[in-house]
């Protein structure tokens, strides 16, 4: 039997393993006072060791990692540390392989370091702005260019904030930006192209003279379940119907869904082991001199866990909802609770099956539920919310959500051909979210093989001579570079992960099918510097064989990282992937060309994919659902 009294081995690190983290460090004489925590988290260990802690009982020692940035002489390092009380490792950050995600101090500082730059200040009189203080200063990831000369760098555009209540967006103060080395603590460039009007429209869509008065026509929704919901959550594994997944949370990725199985006919079936939102960039078009480098990785820069959202009842979630904390490291290692950041709630989601029979009058209703994990975030100007679906009957999505704020600049003739007007004077360059999912799969096992199968038309000719007949043809993806692909949604394209070593009941291999979406992936040139840094967003496929320490697609470090990280360097080897331990990556997302009816918040845009079960069940597994409350169900005679 397993301890309970101890942490499953893929729980988060608690509020009291964070302080423990940070004390070995501060009695080992890691920390300095100039040390700053960029990263903390658990150390996930080998599936073998879960595998016999939940068998046999075995324990798991408990590790974790930390990202550590001395602010003073900019040295960085990775720790380890094991949680019995010892320092098991620690290696060197060098700028070279890049460095480490942006602190939350450093926003602060570079107010600091701006505000006290005479060159910067002048260049805003300039603009008709004569105290600092009035501008929202948004320091940015500055990526990797020739002459950054392996400095700590952030990129800082601005905004006119005449009051502190002020929506900034819709007022950029163009032609400007300072390049600030964090460490030196100075401006090392400015880029002044020239004054250009700040743009004066309100976009307070607070204020209801932007607004206009609230509408009173909108009659109350109410959604109730009066005996409760109908999963449990206990000590982090969350059962819902035929469904069991453990939840986890890492600062990093955010929400993270573990060993996710399917009882059927008795037998908890696995289907993934790990996944979790790995990494998404957006990467802007405008390539003149002030936004050329707007490319960001919101993951492994700026760490979406850390800016999870603490959610709230009717706002961000509706009807009987369950809630779940979750624990972050401030910039000084020490424990942060985000409250009620994740959301789980089961939900409506129409018709299941439904059939009228001419033949014995039968008529029989199926509702379809699914449950709902989720967690949203905010990162500068926009939000992104990422929903994971399970149905009834297999299925597994993930829907992410963007909304917030359009990036803007002032428009003119120049940006004109890559920026929308989204009100007078201010333009929203048009840019990319591009999100990627590593799905750790595990479909009936570990040894798992995908196929990419799709439609195919037959000629007309002796064996289909009336030009009806279509089939489907199906391939292995054998080897990590055969497995780089990009949907075809003009075929039909499926990708379906399967078990080769087992059977269903009509002699095929179960699996499930990744059906993706198949919009545009990174559209940026193949010589460009984000081309290099996010090549795992030009392929909507990647598979590779499963590999401790292969963890993030476009590597370890990727603030400021150089080339080539990350999913090229890990299919370098071109590794077999038939009938082994995969993981597949899938890169999806929107192109977004803003719209007037953007401005002054845009309403939600989505995108995801699905995973549907194929040949995964002998037959229809909802077979078993209730009609609702009873009716719904008719027999024939």
């Amino acid at each position: 039997m397993t301890d309970r009294r101890s942490p499953h081995p893929l729980a988060p690190l608690t509020a009291d393993e964070f302080t423990t983290v940070r004390n070995i460090l501060e009695t080992s004489g890691a920390l300095r006072n100039s040390t700053r925590f960029s990263y903390a988290g658990l150390v996930e260990p080998p599936k073998a060791a879960v595998a016999r802690y939940e068998t046999d009982g075995v324990p798991v020692p408990r590790t974790a990692r930390a990202l550590l940035l001395d602010t003073a002489t900019g040295d960085a390092e990775e720790v380890l540390v094991d949680l019995t009380g010892s320092i098991a490792a620690r290696t060197p950050v060098t700028g070279e392989h890049g460095q480490v995600p942006v602190l939350a101090g450093e926003h602060d500082l570079v107010r600091e370091i701006v505000a006290a730059d005479e060159e910067w200040c002048a260049a805003l009189r300039k603009r008709g702005i004569d105290d600092p203080a009035h501008v929202y200063l948004a320091a940015l990831s500055a990526g990797r260019f020739d002459g950054d000369g392996g400095r700590r760098l952030v990129r800082v555009l601005a905004h006119h904030r005449p009051e502190p209540s002020t929506m900034v967006w819709a007022h950029p103060v163009d032609g400007l930006v300072a390049y600030v080395d964090l460490i030196a603590r100075e401006v090392v460039d400015l880029v002044d192209t020239g004054a250009v009007p700040v743009p004066r429209e309100s976009g307070d869509y607070d204020d209801p003279a932007v607004s206009g008065p609230a509408r009173t026509s909108q009659r109350p929704i109410e959604i109730t379940q009066p005996e409760g919901p109908s999963f449990t959550l206990d000590d982090g594994l969350l059962t819902w119907e035929n469904w069991q997944v453990r939840l986890g949370f890492d600062m990093r990725e955010g929400l993270v869904l573990h060993q996710l199985g399917f009882t059927d006919s008795g037998r908890l079936r696995p289907v993934v082991y790990r996944a979790s939102v790995a990494e998404m960039v957006v990467p802007y078009g405008d390539p003149g001199p002030i936004r050329f480098w707007q490319n960001y990785f919101d993951t492994g820069e700026y760490q979406l866990g850390k800016l999870s959202n603490s959610l709230e009842l009717g706002c961000d979630c509706l009807g009987d909802i369950t809630y779940v904390d979750a624990i972050v490291a401030d910039d000084e290692g020490r424990p942060v609770t985000l409250a009620n950041a994740i959301c789980i709630h089961e939900e409506d989601a129409g018709i299941l099956w439904k059939h009228t029979d001419p033949a014995n009058g039968s008529r029989q209703t199926r509702r379809q539920r699914r449950l709902v994990v989720s967690f949203f975030v905010t990162v500068g100007n926009y939000d992104y919310g990422f929903y994971w679906y399970l149905y009834l009957d297999g299925t597994i999505e993930l829907e992410c959500k963007a909304t917030g704020i359009v990036f803007t600049a002032a428009y003119d003739e120049r940006i004109a051909p890559y920026a929308s007007q989204v009100s007078p004077g201010v333009a929203a360059p048009y840019h990319q979210h591009l999100f990627n999912v590593r799905l750790d799969m595990a479909v009936d096992g570990d040894v798992n093989a995908v196929e990419e199968v799709e439609v195919s038309r037959v000629p007309m000719g002796p064996s289909n001579p009336h030009g009806n007949a279509f089939t489907r043809s199906a391939r292995r993806l054998t080897s990590e570079s055969a497995a780089q692909r990009m949907a075809a949604p003009e075929r039909g394209r499926e990708w379906h992960i399967v078990n080769p070593s087992r059977r269903n009941r009509i002699g095929e291999h179960p699996g499930y099918a990744l059906v993706p979406e198949g919009l545009p992936v990174l559209l940026a040139d193949e010589g460009s510097s984000i081309h290099g840094r996010a090549t795992f967003a030009t392929k909507h496929l990647w598979v590779t064989r499963y590999a401790e320490g292969e963890r993030y697609p476009a590597g370890e470090l990727v603030n400021q990282s150089p080339p080539g990280q990350g999913l090229p360097a890990y299919t370098s080897g071109d590794r077999d992937l038939d009938g082994a331990d995969l993981v597949v990556w899938h890169t999806f997302g929107l192109t977004h060309f803003p719209r007037a009816e953007d401005w002054p918040v845009m309403p939600v845009d989505r995108c995801g994919f699905t995973l549907k079960p194929s040949g995964f069940f002998d037959r229809n597994p909802t077979l078993d659902v209730p009609a609702p409350g009873g009716h719904c169900h008719a027999h024939g005679g």
